[in-house]
């Protein structure tokens, strides 16, 4: 009897270490991370006609899930709302794409930098505007997703412009589709994705744009509620882990013809 009491002993220790290996110093336990995200921004994160979401964030945030040996369960949620919901503990990780910037720092804590791609502006194929300058946008209406690092950067840039927000991308690309707008700013691989689909085919690739530090921040990384260190740390090691081995190349090539991680 002391011999199987000593054994059931030690298989209780373990695994009780095993749920305090993904516990931080608050007793949370992580061995189910949800995970918040728009699903209204291709190629990143969308749904399906199906229903299915799907896209680069919800590859990257599973392979990260299996890295971290956790349980993914997603949520979605619209992108204005996002950080509140993080904070009300709708879910516990925020990947959707979003910049890790001063201002969002102030309320949620980031991980490490999963991509970084330059901001870029598209004008209707038959328009007169050639290049992506303050002088060629003055006076003009140019549309971007309203709460984001590009509508502020369209605003910086463009302060002659009239630069108006939409609840979602596929809200402005509709506008210029249907010629209520000179020109759209965004991420210049959500650009390219529509205009090579049916739905972009009224438009063009103006130019790609520098990202000013001050507005873009450090990349786009996955938000976090502050005081979660550990849960932190784990995402961190994972992004790093998913590199070394070649699931993010993998993951990446998928959706694009170019490295999307950046400098």
């Amino acid at each position: 009897m002391r011999s199987t009491r000593t054994l059931t002993l030690a298989a209780a220790f373990l695994a009780l270490s095993a749920v305090a290996g993904h516990a931080d110093d608050s007793g949370k336990d992580w061995s189910t991370v949800r995970i918040g995200t728009e699903g209204a921004y291709p190629p990143f994160n969308y749904l399906t006609a199906s229903g299915e979401l799907t896209g680069f964030d919800i590859d990257i945030s599973k392979a990260l899930c299996d890295e971290m040996k956790v349980k993914c369960e997603f949520v979605t949620q619209d992108w204005d709302g996002l950080i509140p919901a993080l904070q009300n503990n709708k879910f516990d990780a925020l990947i959707a794409s979003m910049s890790i910037t001063p201002e969002r720092e102030e309320q949620i804590a980031f991980s490490v930098k999963y991509y970084q791609t330059p901001p870029a502006v598209a004008v209707p194929k038959d328009s007169d505007i050639t290049e992506a300058t303050p002088e060629a946008l003055a006076d003009k209406v140019i549309g971007a997703q309203a709460a984001t690092t590009h509508f502020q950067a369209a605003e910086q840039y463009f302060p002659d412009a009239d630069v108006r927000g939409y609840p979602t991308a596929e809200e402005y690309k509709l506008d210029i589709a249907n010629g209520r707008l000179d020109a759209v700013m965004d991420d210049v691989v959500v650009l390219d994705e529509w205009l090579k689909s049916d739905e972009g085919a009224c438009c063009k690739l103006l130019g790609t744009l520098k990202a000013d530090p001050a507005i873009y921040g450090k990349g786009i990384g996955i938000g976090l509620r502050k005081g979660d260190d550990k849960l932190k740390e784990m995402f961190d090691k994972a992004i790093a882990a998913i590199r070394e081995d070649g699931t993010y190349k993998k993951i990446q090539d998928k959706y694009f013809d170019f490295d999307v991680y950046g400098e």
